[in-house]
């Protein structure tokens, strides 16, 4: 197991897809949201008699492979979701951003001047975020495939799950289930204390109490030195829910390995995960991980999504690959409500949501997004759904 930490720092370090390890530091200068939101969205004017234009941004072009599988499956995901739009036609313009910031600007201003309606992508956060500065004022919106919240608003609305709406979804299940006094473990880099401010949000929100929090360095020593801490915070704070937000390519399986081994009892304190702890499939093996609970979509849902991608494709879509399918199966929903500004920010943000590969899903007024999730658990190194995504925006969960 420490190998296996030790073997997976530096790919945290380059990792760059954004529904695993969000993107959130952010180089170049950041939009405002809120100035963007000023300059008017209301949408462009559509032809109902005509195919809607529909840009698609990918990441094409950028000489890496695994960006150019991703740019892939993203098309054919969003050309799947065609098939499915009945009386909606679409009319799919791929351009290629090169990964880059600077293409992404100038991609996205070509898309528009080519009459592009809405735009979908692109990938990373900083791509998204030029795009959007390059066409403010143009009335175009952008779904974007990132998660990185700060980009989020004006006319930029984004298709990434968030830590938000995870921490949310998991906090509520844990106090309806008497998990209510919570300790968070996190990491010192950007990701563990957005992470943090995620769940001590959702602490506040749900009306749990948080009993203590613990940080620790990315590093195999750092998470050994944080175990008696977190054993403490646990003990003097008479907790029973340690929240980690570490994903199971990091210090998860330290942390779930060294605290019972610490004294820290499962049967009274709940292990809880702000990540997938199914990913990758040899975490389900791991002794510490067993009884504790993460949140995924629906998993009928999903297995139907992926079905049908194998069986047009011949191959396994992307982990994000859906997201495309998402984007588009919103677009195709908002023109056939037959409203006259269906691309509008008031549209897409409608509360009413969409349904997707994953399961339900909606954009939130100030661009972030809701997604229906299940509570899962790990049994006898197996998956076991505990509560089912809702079905709809007034289930559990929301």
């Amino acid at each position: 197991m420490f190998a296996l930490f030790q073997s997976t720092r530096k790919s945290l370090r380059t990792f760059r897809l954004p529904i695993l390890v969000p993107i959130f530091a952010m180089t170049l200068a950041a939009c405002d949201p809120a100035a963007l939101a000023g300059l008017g969205n209301s949408g462009p004017k559509i032809d109902r008699n005509a195919p809607i234009p529909v840009a698609l941004l990918l990441p094409r072009g950028s000489g890496s492979a695994s960006d150019d599988l991703l740019a892939q499956s993203l098309e054919n995901a969003a050309r799947l979701a065609i098939r499915d739009l009945g009386d909606v036609k679409v009319d799919l313009r791929v351009y290629g951003t090169a990964g880059n910031a600077q293409t992404a600007a100038t991609q996205a201003a070509q898309a528009v001047n080519d009459g592009a309606k809405i735009i979908l992508g692109p990938v990373y956060a900083e791509a998204a975020n030029a795009a959007a500065v390059a066409i403010a004022g143009k009335n175009v919106n952008i779904l974007s495939f990132s998660n990185n919240p700060t980009i989020a608003g004006g006319n930029v609305f984004m298709l990434g799950q968030t830590f938000q709406n995870t921490a949310n979804r998991m906090v509520s299940f844990a106090k309806s289930q008497g998990k209510d006094r919570i300790v968070i473990a996190h990491a010192q880099d950007i990701a563990g204390q957005l992470g943090h401010n995620a769940v001590q949000a959702a602490i506040a929100a749900n009306g749990a109490t948080l009993v203590g929090t613990v940080d620790y360095p990315l590093s195999q020593q750092g998470v050994v030195a944080a175990i008696p801490k977190i054993k403490a915070a646990v003990d003097n704070g008479g907790a029973n829910a340690v929240f980690m937000t570490s994903p199971s390519a990091s210090a998860l399986p330290l942390l779930t390995q060294l605290l019972p081994e610490a004294g820290v009892k499962l049967d009274v304190t709940q292990f809880i995960g702000l990540t997938r702890w199914d990913r990758p499939a040899a975490t389900l093996g791991l002794p510490g991980v067993q009884g504790g609970w993460f949140a995924l979509p629906d998993p009928a849902t999903t297995n139907a999504f992926r079905s049908q991608y194998e069986t047009a494709f011949g191959k396994r879509p992307h982990p994000i690959g859906s997201l495309a399918f998402d984007g588009m199966a919103a677009i195709g929903a908002l023109v056939k409500s037959g409203k006259s500004n269906p691309l509008s920010k008031a549209a897409i943000s409608q509360g009413a949501g969409f349904k997707g590969a994953n399961g339900i899903f909606r954009f939130l007024p100030d661009g972030t997004n809701q997604r229906a999730l299940a509570i899962a658990t790990i049994r006898d190194k197996k998956v076991v759904v505990i509560d089912n995504a809702p079905t709809g925006f007034n289930g559990a969960g929301f």
